[in-house]
């Protein structure tokens, strides 16, 4: 099979992953809150960004590596994290850390993920960033700060954007839970996706591992208060400051929207700004993340290193970032569509769909290089 020509977009893919995986799992990764207007808002925003293009430009063969952070990376996006990515594919965090180091890509690995730093950290090896939902328990804090540099872990990802939970309706509607209930319904969507449910069997139920090792999960819970969600504290400005003494490696905060935020934060001695509205799952009546990236990018400056994610589903969109201020861009769910609908085949796929897509419009707006992309923008009047 020709993967170019059957699944040439991350839309094919999602449609693929949509048949292959249980609803329960696909709306989990798939959903918004709300009636999903903010993902709405975050589409539409990206698709405004546009550019003039030039002719007679010549052979265009631009050079994707990028250095970010003191590390060299082949493209300029990565892998971001995605809590309870087993749910999603069975192994899917072992398929995605151990590309990522192959192809020399970051990836996150989430604190609510269904395996172990532990188990993730030798594979990612040297691209491996860590994601944390901070603890309430001080204690254990620090030991998931321990147990993340231990498994080789450099950076550490603060999510500043979950203060509480969001309703995530579509989520809620179907049934999800974890680990996932024995219900005639759950059996069915089971049953029904045979590739799923066998890989599950070989891998073990989804089980948030991290969280779930401080709790004691023999007590009888709802099916929503899941071990992340009883450990979860509400980081404050405190909170940064103690982990900014307690992590010796870089330290990004990821879900800025707000421009004095962001100057605060360069204030408090972080490494990098991660600007994301959590791709629409937490806040809907807030602006895109792309209508937000040039104002903290005026407002902290030019040398504040800058990641953009949410809604990103294309290389043409990580141009957009990019030449909107952002330094890096990553993307979550798309990297497990693709694992969704193509198993271990998938991530390499969507590389080729990112990279071959940049390529193909960089000639076409006739820039050779990324930081030329800017000049090419057209920008919209002044009001």
């Amino acid at each position: 099979m020709d993967l170019d020509l059957t699944y040439p977009a991350v839309s094919d893919l999602r449609r693929r992953a949509r048949r292959r995986v249980p609803h329960f799992a696909f709306e989990y990764l798939d959903s918004s809150t709300g009636r999903e207007l903010q993902a709405t808002r975050n589409r539409d925003a990206l698709d405004a960004v546009l550019f003039m293009p030039d002719i007679l430009k010549g052979a265009i063969d631009p050079q994707f590596e990028t250095t970010f952070m003191g590390q060299t990376y082949s493209r300029p996006f990565g892998i971001a994290p995605v809590g309870m990515a087993g749910v999603m594919w069975p192994g899917a965090e072992r398929y995605l850390s151990g590309f990522a180091q192959k192809a020399r890509i970051p990836y996150g690995l989430s604190t609510v993920a269904t395996r172990l730093p532990e188990e993730i950290g030798p594979i990612a090896g040297d691209m491996g960033w860590f994601q944390l939902y901070c603890p309430s328990d001080p204690d254990i804090r620090r030991d998931m700060l321990r147990r993340a540099r231990d498994a080789g872990f450099t950076k550490l990802i603060l999510t500043v954007d979950v203060p509480d939970d969001s309703r995530r309706e579509r989520q809620r509607r179907a049934k999800l839970s974890l680990p996932p209930k024995i219900t005639p319904r759950v059996i069915w969507e089971v049953l029904t996706h045979p590739q799923w449910a066998l890989g599950t069997l070989r891998t073990g139920a989804p089980r948030l591992r991290l969280p779930e090792s401080y709790v004691d999960t023999s007590q009888s819970r709802s099916s929503l208060a899941h071990a992340g969600h009883i450990i979860r504290g509400a980081p404050d400005w405190d909170t940064l400051s103690a982990l900014r003494d307690e992590w010796s490696g870089d330290l990004l905060v990821k879900g800025v929207m707000c421009p004095d935020a962001a100057k605060k934060l360069v204030t408090a001695g972080v490494d990098a700004i991660w600007v994301s509205n959590h791709t629409a799952r937490q806040f809907e009546p807030g602006p895109a993340s792309i209508d937000a990236l040039p104002d903290i990018r005026k407002a902290v400056g030019p040398d504040m290193p800058l990641i953009f994610d949410s809604g990103v589903a294309s290389g043409m969109d990580v141009l957009r970032a990019l030449a909107l201020g952002a330094d890096f861009v990553m993307l979550g769910r798309a990297w497990h569509y693709a694992v969704g609908a193509l198993g271990a085949r998938g991530p390499e796929h969507l590389m080729h769909i990112l990279t071959d897509d940049m390529k193909l419009n960089m000639a076409q707006i006739g820039v050779q290089n990324l930081g030329a992309l800017s000049e090419r923008l057209i920008r919209p009047p002044a009001k």
